[in-house]
């Protein structure tokens, strides 16, 4: 089973490689084959098309997050533990990726009759969050009044929301600097109040 899911992401990130350093249209499927060292069998196996991979970018995502989640400090405010979150996923979309790949990324979830990544609440992304806000309500940092679920909802909605206005944009701003900024002052909201 370990052997199944090294493949699937060896040939993820290779693609995701492939699509930075060439372009998306570019790629061929036939080079991420050839960067993984697989074979078409094992490609097609995991993969029903080069298309199937933009619908993949979350789980890119997660392994980062769970790296981070081994770095935040415990004692840290879980209230400043999201916005360390919202930080590192808007500075890694903007250093990171091409703003084509991410427009099309989420294109690819707008058109996408089978799975939606983004929304799959078993990612680490979904259960990291659940986690800092359950610990921000059991420490009186994030208000007990809504429910986790509540929470992550407004949280992804205006985290998604301000990357797809920053692709609309062209990028023509720091997703980065305005992100954080924005989603700070959305998420004061959910702060407990002194």
């Amino acid at each position: 089973m370990e052997k199944k899911v090294n493949n699937r992401i060896k040939i993820l990130n290779a693609a995701w490689k492939l699509f930075e350093e060439k372009g998306y249209e570019e790629t061929t499927v036939d080079e991420i084959i050839e960067a993984t060292n697989t074979s078409k069998g094992t490609f097609y196996h995991y993969f029903k098309s080069k298309e199937d991979l933009l619908s993949l970018f979350s789980y890119i995502f997660d392994e980062r997050y769970e790296e981070l989640s081994k770095k935040l400090d415990v004692d840290m405010n879980s209230f400043d533990k999201l916005m360390v979150l919202c930080d590192e996923c808007f500075s890694t979309i903007e250093n990171d990726y091409s703003l084509e790949l991410v427009a099309r990324m989420y294109s690819s979830h707008l058109f996408s009759k089978n799975s939606k990544h983004l929304l799959d609440k078993n990612r680490i992304y979904y259960k990291l969050l659940r986690n800092v806000i359950a610990e921000g309500q059991q420490r009186g940092h994030i208000r007990d009044d809504l429910s986790p679920a509540e929470i992550i909802k407004a949280y992804t909605i205006a985290e998604r929301g301000l990357i797809y206005d920053w692709c609309v944009c062209n990028g023509e701003y720091s997703l980065r600097d305005y992100g954080c900024k924005m989603m700070k002052m959305y998420l004061v909201q959910i702060k407990e109040t002194e």
